[in-house]
């Protein structure tokens, strides 16, 4: 039986001056892992790398976790309106396709708490066969956008974007994640569903 669960490399990178300076200790890293490990049944193997605001160094980044091959590359911080907010620059420079409808659901559910949310620039791209997506800088923002909101009696009310992760990866020859519905459940055309494993 080939029921076991398909083993995928996560990327996960933290873009903060201040923090990958040792000014102040870095959240995200740890935010974006403990999320991926509550929402994602799959064995994961962690790259995860702190870096400065530097567009070049940014892209660099993505480049090498691409060609390490994550199938997945998250991304927190440095998506403002502020000069030293490059990522989404970085990000599209190594793109091949964009995907806005990621960032146009993170700014819709993050109004949903503050209006300034429309001041994030948060972009998704696909380079390769590698799903690329820029998050919030903020732990609970992160959490709030991957998971979407849920109504008192923990039904979805917006759509998190990760709900959607799982069937992108599928279009682009990666692995076949399996979600903990408890956590944020995947969306798959009935046609493009596997049996779960026992």
């Amino acid at each position: 039986m080939s029921n076991a669960l398909d083993p995928i490399t996560i990327g996960v990178v933290s873009i903060s001056d201040r923090a990958s300076s040792g000014t102040y200790q870095d959240l995200g890293l740890p935010a974006l892992r403990d999320w991926l490990a509550k929402a994602v049944q799959n064995p994961i193997t962690f790259e995860s790398r702190l870096i400065p605001d530097e567009k070049d160094r940014i892209s660099q980044t993505l480049i090498e976790l691409t060609d390490a091959g994550c199938s997945l590359v998250l991304t927190t911080g440095g998506t403002g309106p502020a000069p030293r907010d490059v990522t989404p620059e970085a990000t599209l420079a190594v793109a091949d396709k964009e995907m806005p409808g990621f960032g146009e659901q993170m700014r819709q559910i993050s109004l949903a708490f503050v209006p300034t949310a429309i001041l994030s620039r948060q972009v998704a791209v696909i380079r390769g066969q590698t799903l690329i997506i820029n998050l919030p800088g903020q732990p609970k923002a992160i959490a709030e956008t991957l998971e979407g909101l849920k109504d008192g009696e923990g039904k979805p009310q917006v759509h998190g974007i990760f709900a959607a992760v799982p069937y992108c990866i599928d279009l682009i020859g990666g692995p076949y994640l399996e979600t903990n519905d408890a956590v944020c459940k995947a969306f798959r055309p009935k046609n493009a569903q596997r049996p779960r494993p026992s």
